[in-house]
């Protein structure tokens, strides 16, 4: 054994999670539960509401329902583990468990960021151009959209995923977080990493930079619209429509790219724990809210959502 390595091969993984604060548990556990419960509740209502009220179905409103969808995934590819082991001795999981739950986790967030920027073309096309907007978002056109994104997503996950699978590690086996993420099992491998290290960064500049691209492209040509707009009350009207998204851009790339862009190092894994709850588990969750609190046609749709149930119980 050198170096803390030794030439056996690692078939389980021990996930070290929150066992840092143990006289926190039960309150860290009720926590993410609560809030697990709620991203699920939340999310899933958004879908159905979507697809019950006619109001709803436009193209901004087809990728919010996808954009539910993802969050649905993206929480539940990490968190029921997690919270299962809050009560499990060791906290283990085995390779090839590992290596799925970030291929599923990498695939969901590289095809949010795809549609994140597919959201913002949306707002581009109806804000500079509305005239156009039924025409340009046509049904085929945003359905394209969303299979390439998902595609895409896949994809890039995909090409991780193979060069992930051809590194050896040779212990020790302790991940320092609450799910299997690309940094922290880099650290681990001892099989050189130089070129995975590489890949990981080329594929967030790619869909992380990329996509920001997009969207500050869009959204230049937006304020630029907006500051066109004669009334106050047109501005703010237009303005408001885009805030949400904004919101969600900021808080998910933000983080993400806080964590991928920099790079692994000992020291720097609690830090990308802490920056990973903030993306996996409280984004998903605030979704729906920042797109729901100050958006008047969700608010007309629950409305109607609560006349029909009174009616109907009624009748």
């Amino acid at each position: 054994m050198a170096g803390g390595r030794n030439n056996t091969i690692v078939i389980r993984f021990i996930l070290l999670g929150f066992s840092d604060y143990p006289k926190f548990k039960i309150v860290l556990f009720a926590v993410f539960l609560g809030s697990y419960f709620l991203t699920v509740a939340w999310n899933l209502g958004l879908i159905i509401l979507i697809r019950m009220d006619s109001y709803l179905h436009t193209p901004m409103y087809f990728f919010l329902s996808n954009l539910s969808f993802l969050d649905f995934c993206y929480v539940t590819s990490t968190t029921p583990k997690m919270l299962s082991d809050f009560f499990q001795k060791p906290k283990s999981i085995s390779f090839l468990g590992c290596t799925m739950q970030y291929f599923f986790f990498s695939s969901l967030g590289l095809t949010e960021c795809c549609l994140l920027a597919a959201m913002a073309y949306d707002r581009y096309a109806a804000i500079c151009n509305p005239l156009l907007y039924n025409a340009t978002m046509s049904p085929t056109l945003c359905a394209q959209m969303m299979v390439g994104a998902y595609i895409t997503g896949l994809f890039g996950s995909l090409i991780q995923l193979c060069a992930l699978l051809q590194l050896n590690f040779c212990g020790p086996n302790v991940i320092n977080h609450f799910f299997c993420d690309l940094p922290q099992l880099l650290v681990l491998s001892c099989s050189e990493t130089f070129f995975l290290k590489v890949m990981k960064f080329v594929i967030a500049v790619i869909f992380g930079m990329i996509s920001v691209f997009v969207i500050m492209i869009s959204y230049g040509y937006i304020v630029a619209t907006i500051l066109k707009i004669s009334s106050v009350e047109g501005r703010s009207k237009a303005f408001n429509t885009c805030t949400s998204h904004l919101i969600a851009v900021i808080c998910f790339f933000g983080s993400g790219l806080f964590v991928y862009m920099h790079p692994s190092t000992d020291n720097s894994l609690g830090h990308d724990k802490m920056a990973s709850v903030f993306y996996t588990v409280v984004i998903p969750m605030l979704n729906p809210l920042i797109y729901s609190l100050r958006n008047k046609e969700i608010k007309d749709a629950l409305k109607r959502c609560k006349k029909r149930a009174f009616s109907h119980c009624h009748s």
